[in-house]
């Protein structure tokens, strides 16, 4: 029978308490609400597409500009670059002193700020967006550290025998835990 590695729920140990950079972020949020709904009247409704690449691409643009819009509120400096990877729209922002900042301690910031991009890319397309948001490579830095970790973990439950229970995780966390384990014969990961 193959062993179990075992993830947590993060989000019910999360503390709650707002930074100054999300109340900024919140801030922009609903000074831009007049300057999209004037955009879209401008460019017919504000939708070139909703198939596919395209809409994807939509995406990343309308991120782009509120999180442009966000780094010049706050006087930030950063690069931000535009993808699209699977089925999701991926924006990065590189380059800045501050950015550490705004991904907060354990990326508590960065998932709040991708949060609301991902409200402010809905408000422009109408559509639920998934994309994904790193900043200062945090979210590359810690796919890598947690598949090390995974991968070490599942290899201590095939040699062992015994479950192992992870430390509480994040969605975008418990995939990558999940994709890892995945891959290793003899042993899977429970929710």
């Amino acid at each position: 029978m193959p062993e179990t590695v075992e993830t947590a729920d993060r989000d019910a140990d999360l503390d709650t308490d707002p930074t100054e950079a999300v109340e900024a972020v919140d801030e922009a949020v609903a000074d831009s609400e007049d300057e999209n709904a004037a955009d879209e009247d401008e460019d017919g409704g504000g939708r070139e597409g909703r198939g596919g690449d395209d809409l994807l691409v939509r995406e990343g643009d309308v991120a782009g500009d509120y999180l442009e819009r966000l780094l010049d509120l706050l006087d930030y400096d950063g690069d931000i670059d535009l993808d699209v990877e699977g089925s999701r729209a991926v924006v990065s922002i590189d380059g800045g002193e501050d950015l550490e900042k705004l991904v907060g301690p354990r990326g508590t910031v960065l998932e709040a700020l991708q949060e609301l991009t991902r409200l402010a890319v809905q408000q422009e397309t109408g559509v639920r967006s998934r994309l994904m948001l790193d900043i200062a490579g945090w979210r590359s830095d810690r796919k890598d550290e947690l598949r090390d970790l995974a991968r070490a973990t599942a290899e201590k439950v095939l040699a062992s025998g015994e479950q192992i229970k992870m430390q509480p995780m994040t969605p975008f966390e418990r995939k990558v835990v999940h994709d890892v384990v995945a891959s290793v014969q003899g042993v899977h990961s429970v929710r």
